[in-house]
């Protein structure tokens, strides 16, 4: 006998699942239901079966194929238009007409005894057996009414409860004989229940119905697929699932990396190659789909989570269904009843209220509060581009395809045999995307200059030595799970705003140049990159009475980058350095916050006995440099910054030193002492490049460890200033806490606020309102002073859902005030 799947229907109620897959291929606990379907039939022997499909039809026949892998034997019937539940079957008429046929739904879980109902249907010599069960609600169901030998006496499809006289309804599983079809009209819309079986009954043909034990639920509504899962978990179903139960009611998959100090109470399904990190809870009734990854401090209970999909920490996941490949990010919360469809983005601390729908490909702002629908709005960010350059999780924000065309699409911004340069950190992760970034921009006929693994202010300096352009791939700082892919111009600085515009066209169009194959481009690793870098430094820097000095002072290499151009420098140098972490650690390709802190402890402890001048903690790519006194203090980053402009305008008398509008104003007060002006700048790396190219800025600084020396390189660079600085202290022959103590104490504090992108704009409007007749600097964002001279500044964030608030007075008390009442004009207005 032959059984024919209908797998043809749209599944409308279960959009927005159903917008991008067809109902058959939805999975239940990670198998789609119609695997399940054929699994059972295949249990029964009925291993020959004809599908009909219609919805999508091509996911349904890729997916099975010739159903070679379930050891079954599959083939196809296509409906070009929807044909009712018979209009379909009548479609395969052709591959059933030689002997009695059993049909069945390919989008309802059961495990019916199949075989007992074909014998029921053979032994009364029905021309069709119906299938029935018992179920507490019928409203949605066909009800049928049989006599004590199973002969059918009534149908009633979908009655009201005025109409309901049984509970016995129709579950789309039938066995039939070849002549029903001479009651089935070909090429239009006929169903079974509602035009086939009245006529048959009429004319007193034999139907009977099979009142059936088992499981059976037709999974049409969001509610009954997830209780579908919940059955199979709780082994209701008599159907196979994968994996091994490590525990009551745990089961895991192969591959799956679940972590021991996960807590996981069952009953669950974690899927094949999905890895649940520390202190991640996910309760019971949790399906966890294929190559899935739970962030530590994730919390999951009933939760449906399909394939591919990112899971941040601190999320909370209650009752709802994630489609395949989002991405739910930092302490995000999804509520009861959502779900989000394929491919969608769910931004950091966003809240997606109970029964809301996302459709595929959208995006829900950080900071967003959504309690209605999400179905026409697109995904996708406005720029590609963010503070640090194109950054992301790795593989899941920031994959190698993504690298791919990205590359393609600066190469396509170049001139053909243009020399682009490329670089990257220790991390593997920065390795692979930068080979992927390498094939790309030689398939556009591009050159490569490989510099492999180098400090970034040396990537930078080497792409300024001749070509068009560079990229560098890192580790985002403090975010070991991302990754930042920067963009240089032909001086090593990173990409103006027109040029970040421009590339964010082409990658936008996908309009990537491609090379003849006599264009492909070349590939090349220099030699001697570390000797050029600080030969040139050492050219530029003024270094004189720093070997005279006696000079001792500690570093520590972070494990990074930095240590590689180190050996190179000191003993040109010729200072008595210590020098601590020099290895490379891939393990270690950032710090976080804590990280950095309590390696800024230790250095202060090694300085302090080892009786150095001061110490220095590079930042594992070479950028950035941290302080620490004689005393073994640490200097923050923002007093480091005064106390190298308080050397450098003491040693200068003269010149401009670039700062961003953030900075404190002492350092007005340190300038002007020493007879040098200060040029604000905005908080963007590239304007304070542009102001220091210009021959009379002396310095520049961001407050945060990022210095320019300007008479070396126009961008940050932390060798460049560690040069500088030992200069300075050696001819000045004052101590770093002598310089601290004699400037005034700052106090600048700082607030991130979440805002939507919708109303960023209504934001600043209202700061600019509420600023009334106070002098308003707009450099940078908004920055409104008082007449007092306490300031607050507001700056909306160019690539997150947050605005920037800092604020200045002269005591600790009258700056929180200050950002205490501007932070509610923000909030105010960001509701």
């Amino acid at each position: 006998m032959k059984a024919v799947v209908m797998a043809g229907g749209e599944g409308t109620r279960l959009r927005p699942m159903t917008a991008s897959m067809p109902k058959p291929l939805l999975p239940v606990v990670n198998r789609p239901i119609m695997e399940h379907v054929l699994r059972l039939l295949k249990r029964h022997g009925l291993t020959e079966t004809v599908v009909t499909v219609q919805f999508l039809a091509s996911l349904v026949r890729n997916y099975f194929g010739d159903g070679e892998e379930l050891g079954m034997e599959l083939t196809y019937a296509n409906e070009e238009k929807p044909l009712g539940t018979a209009g379909s079957v009548k479609n395969a008429e052709e591959a059933l007409k030689d002997d009695s046929f059993l049909v069945i739904s390919g989008d309802a879980l059961t495990d019916f005894d199949l075989t007992d109902l074909i014998t029921f249907h053979k032994e009364r010599g029905a021309l069709v057996t119906v299938c029935l069960t018992r179920v507490p609600n019928p409203l949605e169901f066909g009800i049928t009414i049989v006599d004590d030998e199973g002969r059918v006496e009534r149908f009633l499809e979908k009655p009201t409860w005025g109409q309901v006289f049984s509970d016995t309804v129709n579950t789309g599983i039938y066995v039939m004989e070849p002549e029903v079809f001479d009651y089935v009209e070909p090429d239009v819309p006929v169903d079974w229940s509602g035009d086939v079986f009245p006529q048959l009954m009429k004319e007193g043909k034999p139907i009977y119905g099979y009142v059936a034990e088992g499981y059976w639920e037709d999974v049409g509504t969001h509610e009954s697929y997830v209780k579908a899962q919940a059955d199979m978990l709780e082994g209701k179903v008599d159907a196979e699932r994968d994996g091994f139960e490590i525990s009551p009611g745990v089961w895991v998959a192969e591959g799956a990396e679940v972590h021991p100090d996960a807590v996981l109470r069952g009953p669950l399904f974690i899927g094949d190659y999905a890895k649940v990190e520390a202190d991640a809870e996910i309760r019971e009734h949790s399906v966890i789909g294929s190559n899935v990854v739970v962030k530590s401090g994730a919390f999951l209970h009933r939760a449906v989570v399909h394939d591919n999909v990112y899971i941040g920490p601190q999320t909370n996941l209650r009752g709802c269904v994630i489609g395949k490949n989002t991405d739910i990010m930092r302490a995000a919360r999804i509520e009861d009843g959502s779900v989000i469809g394929d491919e969608c983005l769910v931004g950091e601390e966003s809240i997606v209220q109970g029964n809301v729908r996302v459709y595929p490909f959208k995006t829900v702002e950080a900071g967003a509060f959504v309690n209605t629908s999400v179905i026409w709005e697109s995904r996708g960010q406005a720029h590609l581009f963010g503070a640090r350059g194109v950054s992301g999780i790795l593989n899941v924000e920031i994959t190698p395809e993504l690298a791919v065309r990205l590359a393609g699409a600066y190469a396509t911004t170049l001139k053909k045999g243009s020399t682009v340069t490329t670089a990257r950190d220790h991390s593997r992760g920065a390795r692979a995307l930068k080979r992927a970034m390498i094939s790309a921009l030689q398939a556009s006929a591009i050159d490569v200059r490989d510099l492999e693994n180098v400090p970034l202010p040396v990537a930078r300096q080497q792409t300024a030595r001749g070509g068009a352009g560079g990229i560098m791939i890192r580790t985002t700082p403090g975010r070991p799970d991302s990754v930042d892919i920067m963009f240089f111009d032909e001086r090593g600085a990173d990409l103006s705003q027109a040029s970040q515009r421009k590339l964010d066209r082409v990658y936008a169009r996908q309009e990537y140049r491609r090379a003849f194959p006599g264009e492909i481009g070349d590939l090349r690793i220099p030699s001697t990159v570390f000797d050029s870098y600080t030969g040139s430094l050492l050219r530029a820097v003024d270094s004189t009475g720093v070997a005279e000095s006696g000079l001792k002072v500690v570093i520590d290499a972070s494990h990074g980058s930095a240590g590689l151009v180190l050996p190179s420098l000191l003993g040109r140098l010729g200072v008595d350095a210590l020098t601590v972490n020099p290895g490379l650690d891939e393990a270690r390709p950032t710090e976080t916050a804590e990280t950095r802190r309590s390696g800024m402890v230790r250095l202060g402890e090694m300085v302090a006995s080892a009786r150095a001048d001061f110490g220095v903690r590079f930042d594992p790519v070479g950028e950035r440099l941290s302080l620490v006194d004689e005393r073994g203090r640490i200097v923050e980053d923002d007093r480091a910054l005064l106390v190298l402009l308080d050397l450098v305008a003491a040693e200068r008398r003269s010149g401009r030193v670039a700062l961003p509008v953030t900075t404190t104003r002492i350092a007005e007060q340190v300038a002007a002492y020493h007879g040098t002006q200060v040029e604000w700048t905005t908080t963007s790396p590239d304007d304070m490049t542009r102001v220091s190219r210009d021959d009379a800025t002396v310095f520049g600084g961001d407050g945060r460890g990022g210095f320019i020396v300007p008479e070396f390189s126009s961008v940050f660079d932390g060798t460049a200033a560690f040069v500088r600085l030992i200069g300075l202290v050696a001819r000045t022959q004052l101590t770093l806490s002598q310089i601290d103590a004699r400037i005034p104490r700052a106090h600048v504090l700082r607030r991130d606020l979440a805002t939507p992108w919708a109303v960023k704009g209504l934001v600043m409007r209202t700061v600019v309102e509420a600023a009334g007749e106070r002098f308003v600097d707009t450099t940078d964002g908004v920055r409104v002073v008082e007449s007092d001279g306490r300031w607050v500044m507001v700056l909306p964030d160019p690539a997150e859902a947050v605005t920037h608030l800092w604020a200045e007075g002269p005591d600790e008390h009258s700056a929180r005030s200050l950002l205490d009442e501007w932070a509610a004009v923000v909030d105010s207005a960001g509701r």
